[in-house]
């Protein structure tokens, strides 16, 4: 029998596929911190190439594009992130890099937000980031593209518009951890699955918003997103 709830939980947040009627289910969300050089020397790190590190966001943080947010909760210094997001499709523990491009099912447009001073302050004394990084609304992401569609990760331009001035503009060639990489090391530490997400890191040009702007990402070849911050509450 099916087992009995005491309460009835949100329905599963998804996200809608381009072309499709039914929606793509997120099951966990993975970021990756540092994966554009010029990003890590604007936040005071040297970039390299040691092993990538990766944060988790709960799938409750989802947002669809053309939402309007409450500008969130306790920070003073919120900070946007534009983000090529690669959902996966199939199985992938410990696959090689060379294998690891067949478990994505597709590719979108998302914004890491982040809660600058609630991130260092935590960095600082050697603490998760939790608070910084895993709020409420606090991953919002456009209509996936299908892999077969998007094609390869090469020259796209990838960009963010504040208030319609360009904050982010770069390619996803500069990003130094490339996806089938991004994918095979963390399939060393989690079994991933259909409905795992990966926020692959943000180029330079992040920055402060303030309640009621309006942010604007795109990626070439893949739905923009659009987003609204709403007043303090």
């Amino acid at each position: 029998m099916p087992q009995a709830h005491l309460f009835q939980l949100p329905e599963p947040a998804s996200v809608p596929v381009t072309g499709e009627a039914a929606h793509y289910p997120v099951h966990r969300i993975f970021c990756v911190g540092r994966n554009y050089a010029e990003h890590a020397q604007e936040m005071g790190f040297a970039p390299d190439r040691e092993a990538p590190f990766y944060f988790t966001k709960p799938a409750s943080a989802i947002v669809h594009s053309g939402a309007t947010i409450p500008f969130p909760l306790g920070t003073e210094n919120l900070h946007y992130e534009m983000e090529l997001v690669v959902a996966i499709g199939a199985p992938a523990f410990r696959i090689s890099k060379l294998d690891a491009t067949e478990t994505v099912y597709g590719y979108a447009t998302g914004l890491d937000l982040t809660r600058r001073d609630l991130q260092v302050a935590s960095r600082e004394k050697g603490r998760p980031w939790d608070f910084g990084k895993a709020f409420e609304d606090s991953a919002p992401i456009g209509a996936i593209t299908t892999a077969a569609e998007f094609g390869a990760i090469g020259e796209q331009r990838i960009s963010l518009a504040v208030n319609g001035e360009t904050r982010q503009d770069a390619t996803l060639s500069q990003m130094i951890w490339s996806v089938p990489e991004l994918i095979s090391f963390l399939s060393r530490y989690y079994h991933l699955v259909p409905g795992d997400l990966i926020y692959t890191g943000t180029p330079a040009g992040v920055g402060k918003l303030a309640p009621g702007d309006s942010l604007r990402g795109e990626i070439d070849g893949l739905a923009p997103i659009d987003l609204q911050l709403g007043p303090l509450q």
